[in-house]
């Protein structure tokens, strides 16, 4: 790293006023300048969208001291977007940096997470980035005991680089009676949700829907998934990239009769 202090861009989904965001950019603070932008209302699920048909609106925000920070009408993506655009009038920052989520984003919830498609969409501009999840879903939920895992993580993104295109999805588990054993550089589980959708009626008789289900995970044998790591109280690290060629299948799909 050199004597410049890096420029590092702090956002999230559950928005700029939950507890996760403001430890992460207290945590920033101790590696760089920061700037926050970040929804200025809860977007979990939201995954890689953007907003296309509305507006979007972007205030600054006095709710971090000493930080330049902005609340955004839109998603992660949007976010990150603008961040770089307006905000930074396109100026690259050194880091992205999304989180810490309320809740994990291990196995397949890393397709839906508006935290790790605000560290994808910056991965898409060649910007190192990482998304830091915590499983505790609560609002009240104890960050502590992963702030030194996310300073080293963040320092070592910083002075080593990402290859082009990647990010990391990095999982904590939830505050226990024990330290957090270390670090697995992990593979993202094969699991899935078993989706139920429970139908109901409103006063007026018409029907509606609360989406539900079971998580069930596939990949109960193996010791090298980020579903293992955090059930064996270990930080996960999955590196991820946004190229979702399936190479295996390029050669064989040329054999086909189309």
């Amino acid at each position: 790293m050199s004597d410049r202090k890096p420029l590092i861009l702090v956002t999230n989904d559950d928005g700029i006023t939950a507890s996760g965001i403001r430890t992460l950019v207290e945590l920033m603070q101790q590696l760089g300048t920061v700037v926050v932008v970040a929804p200025n209302s809860p977007q979990s699920g939201m995954g890689h969208a953007i907003t296309i048909s509305s507006p979007l609106r972007l205030y600054p925000s006095e709710i971090f001291d000493d930080v330049i920070a902005y609340e955004c009408s839109g998603t992660p993506a949007d976010c990150v977007k603008l961040a770089k655009h307006h905000v930074l009038k396109d100026k690259a920052p050194d880091l992205v940096v999304s989180g810490i989520n309320h809740g994990s984003n291990t196995s397949i919830s890393v397709l839906y997470s508006g935290t790790m498609s605000a560290a994808i969409e910056a991965a898409l501009e060649g910007i190192p980035a990482i998304g830091f999840s915590l499983n505790d879903f609560t609002r009240q939920a104890d960050f502590s005991h992963t702030h030194d895992h996310i300073l080293t993580i963040a320092r070592q993104v910083l002075e080593r680089g990402m290859p082009k295109g990647t990010a990391l999805n990095v999982n904590f588990p939830a505050r226990a009676a024990e330290p957090i054993q270390g670090i697995r550089i992990c593979r993202q589980a094969n699991a899935k949700w078993q989706e139920v959708f429970d139908e109901r009626r409103d006063p007026h008789g018409r029907r509606y829907f609360w989406l539900a289900g079971e998580f069930v995970n596939f990949d109960t044998q193996a010791e090298d998934t980020d579903e293992y790591a955090i059930a064996q109280n270990y930080t996960s690290i999955v590196p991820c990239q946004y190229d979702l060629t399936a190479y295996d299948l390029l050669d064989e799909l040329k054999d086909w009769k189309m």
